[in-house]
């Protein structure tokens, strides 16, 4: 069986759903292959920030140093699953390599400008769907329990200031109270980047898909690719374990912390490994905050979302591991329960996990494959591909249709590894 389309997406996450969205806005009949559910991966059970000041890669100087630390501490946000995984190994070298003040500042601008036009984007998307998404501009509110670190982050904040434009507010000690109502008092304090917002990822990818078929898109769903068929400079068609050969005129591949498998076939490397997050969602939880919080001492995350309440964090080096142990998840809460002073909702919880697909230098693949000119990859967005997701489907969908890109391709290009 073979079939036809102008362009394929390959992954069908908030990376291929909003490139899809941007080629099928531009004429084009677009086919999005997915090998589970629309959304399954990394996307559905994050937390769902627009956070345009998360600019900063986790490679930054001393870097290092403080991951060793979170490593050390039992139960912490970051820990590496002892194992002989050479890929692994040649990462995380990488990502020493990367941790100077010059590749962070290169990457934090580059991250600038992917995340200020997603959020132009979403603040247009949002016009429309405001409710359908459960889209709020309430900012993001970092907490601290300790003096010190408090303190601290604020020569971060003068620098996202300086360099970047971007709002800070600082409340201490108890003001934050006066944000959030429902913290616990005598905390530190917390910085709030008002212009941060939220919304609902389940609601998102929905609505992405909807307006896709209206464009006469074509969602495939249990379609995992088997193999690619490259014939001279072009990749021709994809295999899928179904049977299927499909063809297109090009094809694009947002396949997240996988994209690595497909390296080779396009003549490139991709170094991305799946940084494994944990999520747990609370329904009937409308006594809870209004406002999503990072608690910065555990680096946990938690989100409103209408009458749900979400809660997610960790960084778990695991390789492909899809299992959610029951350890993790009390972590999370315990983590909330110290920092709130009302209790987690006793209705019905689910937990989730996913693969984050973290790139050593913080920076993500968009661009066309060294090998097979019609073949693009879009993936390596970290943790932050829901902020950055309309920016990355566009520039993925100019360099696919020849366009003048929207923001400078060159730091996010193939070749720089």
């Amino acid at each position: 069986m073979s079939a036809r389309s102008d362009v394929i997406v390959i992954g069908g996450g908030v990376i291929g759903c909003w490139t899809a969205w941007h080629l099928a806005r531009a004429g084009c009949a677009v086919t999005v292959l997915e090998r589970d559910r629309i959304g399954s991966g990394a996307s559905s059970g994050n937390c769902g920030y627009i956070c345009p000041g998360h600019v900063h890669p986790l490679c930054a100087p001393g870097a290092v140093t403080n991951g060793l630390r979170m490593m050390a501490k039992f139960g912490g946000a970051l820990s590496i699953t002892p194992r002989w995984d050479p890929a692994l190994w040649r990462w995380l070298l990488r990502f020493a390599k990367h941790c100077n003040a010059a590749d962070f500042r290169n990457a934090s601008n580059a991250r600038h400008a992917l995340l200020k036009s997603s959020r132009a984007q979403y603040q247009s998307f949002a016009s429309r769907h405001a409710a359908r998404l459960q889209w709020q501009e309430r900012g993001l509110l970092l907490v601290y329990r300790s003096v010190r670190d408090f303190e601290a982050y604020e020569e971060s904040a003068s620098q996202l200031r300086r360099d970047f434009g971007l709002r800070l507010d600082r409340y201490d000690g108890d003001a934050i109270l006066q944000l959030e109502p429902t913290l616990r008092d005598s905390l530190a304090g917390g910085w709030h980047f008002p212009d941060d917002a939220h919304l609902c990822p389940s609601a998102l990818l929905d609505q992405l898909r909807d307006e896709i078929e209206a464009s006469g898109g074509v969602f495939r769903e249990q379609t995992e690719i088997e193999s690619l068929h490259v014939d001279g400079a072009a990749l021709t068609s994809v295999q899928t374990t179904r049977g299927d050969r499909l063809s297109a005129d090009a094809f694009v591949l947002a396949t997240g912390a996988e994209a690595s498998k497909w390296g080779r076939s396009l003549g490139c490397r991709i170094p991305v490994i799946p940084g494994k997050g944990y999520s747990v969602t609370f329904d009937d939880a409308t006594d809870m905050p209004k406002t999503p919080l990072i608690f910065e001492d555990d680096h946990v995350a938690v989100t409103p979302l209408g009458d749900s309440f979400r809660i997610g964090s960790t960084m778990q080096l695991t390789g492909f591991d899809r299992s959610i142990p029951p350890s993790r998840i009390e972590l999370l809460k315990r983590s909330a329960r110290e920092h709130l002073r009302v209790e987690l909702p006793r209705a019905s919880e689910t937990p989730w996990s996913g693969w984050r697909p973290m790139m050593p230098d913080g920076l993500p693949c968009i661009g066309r494959s060294p090998r097979a000119a019609n073949a693009f990859v879009a993936a390596g967005n970290g943790m932050i591909g829901m902020a950055t997701g309309p920016a990355t489907g566009q520039l993925a969908a100019e360099l696919v249709l020849g366009n003048e890109p929207h923001v400078d391709p060159t730091p996010y290009r193939l070749e720089r590894f």
